[in-house]
């Protein structure tokens, strides 16, 4: 038993821009909101990755939410333990066989300090090898236990050979840690491919564990991989709070690394660091923003000052046929994005069927696996639920239970699937 639809869709918009104040100026009062809306906040925070981090914030004193956000923290501390003996084997064996490496994102946040064990979930860890050693670390990895799962144009995914994802609301301390290997850094926003590798591999790397070059690599990549996210709609929280905790330590220096040579060039930079400004009260100084400004990308800009993290995050709810038409740069970017809307290519198509068959979300496919046009034509039609958003919403009211309240009424047949607890918390957009 769900609220309807719409209801749904203002509470996880309610609790998304909450979470985002209070996570950036921490203190506020406890929110007057009945015990459904504090099944929807538990949702946002699963979906945004917040929950750990919202232990922190004692103000809030929610039905089930202290209790919630402190079993998160605790789940996600033991499994920063199992990601840290991990890394600590892949550097040994790395040194070992003479391949260097560099953690990526979350890693690299950890192991600077910006973070401590149990603040910040981490799905997985990203790697960046040359390309000349994937295939010796996919050996290496093997030999720790890993099994190639599948590959996609950004990277090579390999799972344990043993364990299953644990169906949860949140992050759960057993859930398999899959590793991701990348050979570049780059994204599609949403047609156009930008590629930041030459920032992020240092020049003298050493066999092993290798850090960022600096900060404003890391920046860079942070940034850009939030961009891809936001023209996805699959931005989250934690990677907002991401950027502004790393923006504190950012010299002049570091900022003229993420403008590159010419500031033009990273374009893709200023949505989120617009975003960011939006919440994080002179986190990201007024030059930097000006400076990172998309010419020639009226849209875009306009829409980066007022856009919301609801509206770039799976808590929008809605599925939208034409996501990120405000990224592009010309009609040919736009002719090449409509003529793969249509007819997919190869790659994007298998890219699917892999998260169909990894992803525990999607298990339940009675939307994916609807034909193109008639998910075409019934987004065109009327408002579609995000599998994703609609699937943190459902483990939510089965965690706690249905609260009892005559405002609860039943999703109406046909407008959601159903489904047993799953895992959201690294959920994205299918």
């Amino acid at each position: 038993m769900l609220p309807p639809l719409k209801t749904i869709r203002r509470g996880l918009r309610r609790a998304t821009e909450a979470l985002a104040f209070e996570l950036a100026r921490p203190g506020g009062p406890t929110p007057a909101w009945d015990e459904a809306q504090w099944r929807l906040a538990s949702a946002a925070a699963a979906i945004h990755g917040v929950a750990p981090l919202m232990a922190r914030c004692q103000a809030w004193q929610g039905p089930h939410w202290s209790a919630f956000t402190a079993s998160q923290r605790e789940h996600v501390e033991l499994r920063h333990r199992r990601i840290a003996e991990l890394l600590s084997q892949i550097d040994q064996e790395t040194r070992a066989a003479g391949i260097a490496t560099v953690p990526l994102k979350g890693s690299a946040l950890h192991a600077m300090g910006l973070y401590q064990a149990g603040d910040r979930p981490m799905a997985d860890i990203d790697l960046l090898v040359p390309e000349g050693d994937l295939d010796a670390m996919t050996v290496l990895l093997q030999g720790l236990g890993y099994v190639p799962s599948f590959s996609v144009w950004k990277h090579r995914v390999l799972k344990p050979a043993d364990g299953e994802p644990q169906a949860c609301l949140g992050d759960h301390r057993d859930t398999p840690i899959n590793i991701e290997l990348h050979t570049c850094i780059q994204e599609r926003l949403p047609v156009a491919k930008v590629d930041i590798t030459r920032r992020v591999f240092p020049i003298t790397a050493h066999p092993g564990l290798n850090t960022y070059p600096s900060n404003g690599a890391l920046m860079s990549h942070l940034l850009l991989h939030a961009a891809g996210n936001i023209c996805n709609r699959s931005f989250r929280l934690v990677h907002m709070h991401d950027i502004a905790l790393l923006a504190a330590r950012m010299s002049a220096n570091d900022w003229d690394e993420v403008f590159g040579a010419d500031s033009r060039g990273a374009w893709w930079a200023f949505p989120p660091l617009a975003m960011v400004a939006r919440y994080y009260r002179h986190a990201i100084p007024g030059c930097v923003i000006s400076r990172l400004a998309p010419r020639g990308r009226v849209l875009l800009r306009l829409t980066s000052r007022r856009r919301t993290l609801t509206e770039a995050s799976c808590a929008g709810f809605w599925h939208h046929t034409l996501h990120g038409i405000e990224w592009f740069g010309s009609f040919g970017e736009v002719r090449t994005y409509l003529e793969n809307r249509i007819r997919p290519p190869v790659e994007a198509l298998q890219e699917q069927q892999d998260m169909m068959s990894t992803q525990l979300w999607l298990r339940e496919r009675s939307w994916v696996d609807l034909p193109r046009g008639r998910r075409f034509l019934r987004v065109l039609t009327r408002p579609v639920p995000r599998m994703d958003a609609l699937y943190a919403v459902r483990a939510a009211f089965e965690e706690f239970g249905n609260p009892i309240t005559p405002a609860l009424q039943p999703v109406a047949a046909g407008n959601g699937p159903s489904t047993s607890r799953y895992s959201v918390s690294n959920a994205r957009a299918v």
